[in-house]
């Protein structure tokens, strides 16, 4: 508890203020010894260039093999990143090699880092393995002296890897609590819109900008927030806790201001303010959590983010209509606040290069050796935040335009958010125009889709537990299309609900019906999206955030403007007529599903923005060959061969 408080905000607080006399972390501590290899003169000390690592490790030893074979590679500035590839490939063909290198575990830092399906496959093996006995780890000197920081050992209390289930457990809830707070943020507005239009004299069209401005916010936000959050020297923690701080700060304001364009601002600045962990909130999940457990982490992130809005037009409902419109903002600081503190109070950085990067200035204090330097501390170096956003705004697009299953994807989901937004626009129409239900009544029907998330929970957890979990134990891995799978027959229950829904919201027709279509809707959506999302990072895996940043802004920029173009949709067209229209386009989008399954990987060869790598193994006599080709981005190949002997293998 103790260890959970200090890496806490409070904590670091603590820390600051006595000067590091409390809540010390071990390196402090007086009777703390320091590991040979972080002394002066240590084993660290080794031969330049050589990366002193536990003798059983398999990537050490296979090294040393290719290094006593000549190594044929091109001229190239990327013989580096040739041996690399190779090396890659030549630890994943192993069968049945006993692996106890875990000074990198499967995570999601690993998927970043991933330049081919080899290495996909090194990072699902180090999730897989269990834990073993404890193996010092030893760090690494390169060509200038300098030594890399790293994990002490496999089963270091400092790797969030390594936390306990209950530690990660609460973490995670923290991440789920604020995640659900900020997207009830969005929906909670629902109910005070014809409150506004009365106090302010707007149309309801104007009143709504209220709950769009804030989607389209919540959108924006991760092109700046979530580069932020990948830098060494920040973390997750301060762009977490600062940020939510303000959005806590302008609850207040918002619900006390007596202007309607002051309203609409400060919704959108809540929303901008409040996007951080929407943006890497899955991030955090996969510090925590190995790649062969973190379905089951996302999957219940996702819950929080589904319910959230669904859950909003409730808690506001009743209270809007017994008070008045202002009830619902209020309701919004009396739940952001004790998250915040909670935030604050417990929740530890988990951003495995920032923790390194910490631990090398302490250990550079104790032991005075001005060497000792994390890999995340050089690399910070390297970046600037400017060249990060910019990045983070153009990539996302160009992937977009150039790879039509990253297009697809994208416009998807942004379909299926959008539908889903204009739910709060149709909801009114049916429940309270043709069913005559109250404002709080109105809300209890989004339990439906409550409802919906959690059955569709189930169904997920069930094929991940019993059949996906066990292929890739079986079977490695594969293309990254047998993510898609659930959503080849959970694709057809959106249409499927929507006309349900459409054709059954009728007075004579009891309500229940159109609730129940609803929930077959989120069933579908829940599950499409829970596989899209896996899909993604693992096509392109070194392109992951950029994935995540423009599928983002796409779905919100298309749900907040559904939040306008649904009610006339709904007014002109009717409900039936209204929602049979949205249901067309996802009937078109079961096929593209199905084409993304079959096709996504010819897709992706074709694609000459992106580096496409073909590793290809062949035998020849006693040598193994590693044929390895390159497209670069011009247009060029070059190639490379690695031979090791296949006794190795």
């Amino acid at each position: 508890m103790s260890d959970l408080i200090r890496d806490a905000p409070i904590g670091q607080i603590i820390r600051w203020i006595t000067k590091n006399k409390v809540l010390q972390y071990p390196e402090e501590k007086d009777d703390w010894e320091c590991p040979p290899s972080y002394q002066k003169g240590g084993s660290g000390d080794s031969t330049p260039g050589q990366t002193a690592a536990p003798p059983t490790t398999e990537k050490s030893v296979e090294r040393k093999r290719l290094n006593n074979k000549e190594v044929e590679q091109p001229e190239s500035d990327n013989d580096s990143q040739l041996d690399e590839v190779g090396l890659a490939k030549l630890e994943t063909i192993r069968s049945n090699g006993h692996r106890n290198s875990l000074s990198r575990v499967g995570s999601t830092e690993a998927i970043e880092k991933a330049r081919t399906q080899a290495d996909l496959e090194r990072a699902l093996s180090d999730g897989q393995m269990e834990r073993g006995p404890s193996i010092a780890i030893t760090p690494t000197r390169l060509d200038d002296g300098t030594i890399l920081v790293d994990w002490y050992s496999t089963d270091d209390p400092e790797n969030p890897q390594n936390w306990s289930l209950k530690k990660k457990s609460f973490v995670a809830l923290q991440i789920y609590l604020y995640t659900f707070a900020v997207y009830m943020g969005s929906s909670i507005y629902a109910p005070s819109s014809e409150g506004v239009v009365h106090r302010f004299g707007v149309s309801i069209d104007a009143a709504s900008l209220g709950l769009s401005m804030y989607v389209l916010a919540y959108g924006l936000g991760p092109m700046l927030w979530s580069p932020l959050s990948e830098m060494p020297l920040i973390g997750r923690n301060p762009p977490y806790i600062l940020t939510f701080a303000i959005f806590t700060i302008l609850c207040l304001p918002t619900a006390l201001v007596d202007n309607f364009a002051g309203l609409i601002v400060l919704r959108f600045l809540q929303g901008f303010f409040g996007s951080p962990c929407l943006a890497t909130g899955g991030a955090s999940l996969g510090d925590l959590f190995s790649l062969i457990k973190l379905p089951y982490a996302i999957s219940l992130w996702a819950l929080a983010a589904t319910c959230g809005p669904a859950l909003g037009p409730i808690i506001s409902g009743f209270s809007v209509q017994a008070e008045n419109w202002r009830w619902s903002l209020w309701e919004m600081l009396w739940l952001a606040g004790p998250v915040w503190i909670l935030l604050f109070l417990c929740l530890p950085e988990t951003y495995g290069p920032n923790i390194l990067l910490r631990r090398a200035r302490r250990l550079r204090a104790r032991t005075g050796e001005d060497r000792l330097k994390s890999q995340s501390e050089i690399d910070q170096g390297n970046m600037k935040v400017a060249a990060l956003v910019l990045e983070n705004l153009w990539r996302p697009n160009q992937m977009m335009v150039l790879d039509p299953a990253v297009g697809f994807t994208a416009l998807y989901t942004a379909l299926a958010y959008g539908i889903y937004y204009s739910f709060f626009e149709a909801f009114p129409i049916v429940y309270v125009g043709f069913y005559g239900f109250n404002l709080g009544q109105m809300g209890l029907t989004f339990l439906s889709i409550t409802v919906g998330v959690i059955i569709s929970l189930v169904i997920y957890w069930s094929w991940i537990y019993w059949v996906s979990e066990p292929d890739m134990i079986k079977n490695g891995f594969g293309a990254p299309e047998r993510r898609l799978i659930p959503a080849l027959w959970a694709s057809t229950l959106l249409p499927v609900g929507l006309f349900m829904f459409a054709w059954t919201a009728d007075r004579d027709i009891h309500w229940i019906v159109s609730v129940i279509g609803i929930g077959i809707f989120t069933v579908g959506i829940f599950i499409v999206m829970q596989c899209i999302f896996l899909y993604l990072p693992f096509t392109y895996p070194q392109y992951a955030a950029s994935l995540f940043a423009g599928n983002d802004l796409t779905r919100s920029t298309l749900a907040a403007g559904a939040i306008h173009f649904s009610r006339p949709l709904y007014i002109n067209l009717g409900i039936g007529r209204g929602t049979s229209l949205l249901a067309g386009f996802t009937v078109g989008c079961v096929g593209g599903v199905w084409a993304l399954w079959y096709w996504g990987d010819k897709l992706r060869a074709r694609i000459p923005y992106l580096y496409s790598r073909n590793v290809q193994l062949g035998l020849s006599g006693d040598e193994q060959r590693v044929n390895l080709r390159l497209l670069d981005g011009s247009g060029g190949f070059w190639s490379g061969r690695v031979d090791a002997d296949p006794q190795t293998l």
